[in-house]
C-alpha cells in the first residue's frame, strides 16, 4: 500500500484518522498499532511475519538486558545480550539483503558455482532493523526508558516511518506516544500536516515520477544517447531521487502531524550545500545520525587523532554504501563520498574552517561551491542508480565524450504530460521546431530553481496561513496529484 495510491488516500488514511480521534484515550495506541500492522501486511503476509519475529526477538533482548541490569555484576551479561541482539538483527538483514551478494563474491573468487537463494527482500527491512538496533543500543546506555510491549510494538511498526524512515530514536518517539491519551486536537497542526502531506505527494507523483520515467529510458537506452542526453539523465536522476525520497519523508511527517505526533526532519535543502560535509548534514539526516551515534563515536570518533578519525569516517561511508544496497556500485558510491568527505575535513582543518560556519568567501565563490557540490553528488548518484559499475562508467563516458547533438526526442517525450501538452497544442506551440522540448525545459528549470532557491516543503508548510486562496490552491494541487495515480510508481527507497 503506497502513500500515493487510491486505497491509501481514500480508505486507509481516513479510516485510521477517524478511528484514532473517535476512540477514547489510551485505546488510540492499540488502534494505531493495528492500522500499522494492516499497512505492512498489505505488502505481503510473509513480510508481516518477518517483522513480528524481529519485534519479538528484540523485545526479548530488551527484557534480558533489564534483568541483567538488576543483577549484581550484570554488566558483562548485559553487554553479551546487546551483542546477541545486534548480531541477530544484522544476521536477519544479511540473510535477506546480502546473502546472494556474498554467494556471488564467493563464486567469483573461488570459481565455485553455488546457487543463489530464492529470497525476496522484505519491504523496509533496512529501516526497521536499524530502528530496533538503535533502541537496543540506547537501552544499554541507559538513554532509553523501559517500556511495555505495546509501546515497543508501536515504536517498531508505526506506519508513517515504517518502510522508508526517518530512523527515529526512542527518546524522540516514545514521549510522543506517551501524550496520545492527553493531547488535544489542534486544527493548526492538522492544517500544517495536511499541507506537508500534499507537498510531499506533489514532489513524488508530479516531479519525481516524471523525471523517473526519463531516467529509466536513459539507462535502458545508453546506446542511443549523446553527451547532452547523458548529462541530462545524470541531472534528472539527482532531482528524481531527492523529490522521491524527501517527498516520502514529507508525507510521513505530514501524516504523523495529523495524528498529533512529530517525526524528525530528514532533509534540509541538501542541494544548497556548499561542500560534501554540509551536504551530509542536510541529506538523510537520521541515517547520518545513526552512523554517527552507533558506529563513528564507538570507534573513537575524533578523539584519537586525525588518522583514526579519517579511518572511522571512511568506514562509516563504506557501511553507508553497503547499507543502501548489495552491490559494488553502492560501495563505490559510498567510498566516493567518503574520500571527498575526508579530503574536505582535511582542508577545513588546515584552513581553520568548519562546514557549518560562515567564512570570507565571495558570493561568486559560494555559488560555485554549491554548483560543484551538486555536480559531484549528481555524478556519484550515477553509481547509486546504475545496475553495475560498468553501466555507470558507460553513462559517465557518454557525458564526457563531447558527442553533442539535439536532445533525444524520446527522452524529451516523457515530459509532455497530457495536462500540459494539450495547452501547447491549443497554442500551436507543438508545431514549432523545438516545441517538443518546451516542457522538458520547464520541468528542469523549475525543479532546479526549487532545489537551489526555493524553500523546502517543511519550511513552506510552516509559513502557510489558513486563507481561502491557500485552501483552493492546496485542493487543486491535491486533485492534480490524485489524477496522476494511474501512472503510480513505487518509492525508490522501498527496496532498501
Amino acid at each position: 500500500m503506497l502513500f500515493n495510491s487510491y486505497v491509501f488516500v481514500f480508505v486507509f488514511l481516513p479510516v485510521s484518522l477517524a478511528g484514532y480521534y473517535l476512540l477514547p484515550g489510551r485505546r488510540r495506541k492499540l488502534w494505531l498499532t493495528g492500522m500499522s500492522l494492516w499497512f505492512y501486511m498489505s505488502f505481503g503476509w510473509a513480510y508481516l511475519l518477518i517483522l513480528l519475529g524481529s519485534i519479538l526477538f528484540n523485545y526479548g533482548i530488551l527484557r534480558l538486558m533489564e534483568r541483567k541490569d538488576t543483577q549484581k555484576n550484570g554488566t558483562n551479561g548485559k553487554k553479551r545480550a546487546l551483542a546477541v541482539g545486534i548480531a541477530g538483527n544484522l544476521g536477519l538483514l544479511a540473510y535477506f539483503k546480502y546473502m546472494n551478494f556474498f554467494i556471488d563474491g564467493w563464486n567469483r573468487v573461488t570459481g565455485s558455482n553455488l546457487s543463489f537463494l530464492q529470497v525476496i527482500l522484505p519491504v523496509g527491512i533496512s529501516f526497521f532493523t536499524f530502528q530496533q538496533i538503535s533502541f537496543l543500543a540506547d537501552s544499554y546506555r541507559g538513554e532509553s526508558k523501559n517500556c511495555g510491549f505495546m509501546d515497543y510494538m508501536l515504536y517498531a511498526v508505526y506506519f508513517p516511518k515504517l518502510v522508508e524512515g526517518p530512523i527515529v530514536l526512542s527518546s524522540e518517539l516514545l514521549p510522543e506516544f506517551g501524550k496520545i491519551g492527553s493531547r488535544r486536537f489542534s486544527p493548526e497542526i492538522w492544517m500544517r500536516g495536511t499541507c506537508l502531506f500534499v507537498f510531499g505527494m506533489a514532489k513524488k507523483v508530479i516531479l519525481a515520477d516524471t523525471f523517473g520515467a526519463a531516467v529509466d529510458y536513459g539507462y535502458a537506452n545508453l546506446t542511443v544517447l549523446h553527451s547532452l542526453d547523458a548529462a541530462l539523465v545524470v541531472v534528472f536522476y539527482a532531482l528524481q531521487l531527492y523529490f522521491d525520497f524527501s517527498g516520502y519523508c514529507d508525507m510521513a511527517r505530514g501524516i504523523s502531524q495529523m495524528f498529533g505526533i512529530e517525526l524528525p526532519v530528514n532533509f534540509h535543502s541538501p542541494y544548497k550545500a556548499r561542500n560534501i560535509v554540509d551536504f551530509w548534514k542536510r541529506w538523510h539526516i537520521t541515517l547520518n545520525r545513526f552512523f554517527t551515534r552507533y558506529v563513528y563515536i564507538p570507534l573513537g570518533g575524533n578523539r584519537e587523532g586525525c588518522l583514526k578519525m579519517y579511518r572511522n569516517l571512511l568506514l562509516v561511508f563504506f557501511l553507508s554504501g553497503l547499507w543502501h544496497g548489495a552491490g559494488w556500485n553502492y560501495i563505490l558510491w559510498g567510498m566516493l563520498h567518503g574520500i571527498l568527505y575526508v579530503a574536505t575535513r582535511m582542508w577545513q582543518s588546515r584552513s581553520g574552517l568548519r562546514g557549518g560556519q560562515k567564512n570570507a568567501w565571495s558570493k561568486t565563490a559560494g555559488i560555485l561551491s554549491v554548483l560543484l557540490t551538486f555536480a559531484f553528488v549528481s555524478i556519484a548518484w550515477v553509481y547509486f542508480r546504475a545496475e553495475s559499475v560498468a553501466q555507470g562508467n558507460e553513462l559517465l563516458r557518454l557525458v564526457f565524450a563531447g558527442d553533442f547533438a539535439p536532445v533525444n526526442r524520446n527522452l524529451a517525450g516523457y515530459f509532455n504530460l497530457d495536462e500540459f501538452w494539450y495547452i501547447l497544442k491549443v497554442l500551436h506551440l507543438d508545431k514549432w521546431k523545438f516545441g517538443h522540448y518546451i516542457l522538458l525545459c520547464v520541468f528542469t528549470v523549475f525543479s532546479l530553481a526549487l532545489v537551489f532557491f526555493g524553500k523546502n516543503a517543511a519550511q513552506a508548510a510552516e509559513r502557510i496561513k489558513p486563507r481561502a486562496w491557500t485552501a483552493v490552491l492546496l485542493a487543486g494541487l491535491f486533485m492534480w496529484c490524485v489524477l496522476t495515480f494511474s501512472r503510480v510508481s513505487t518509492f525508490l527507497y522501498f527496496n532498501f
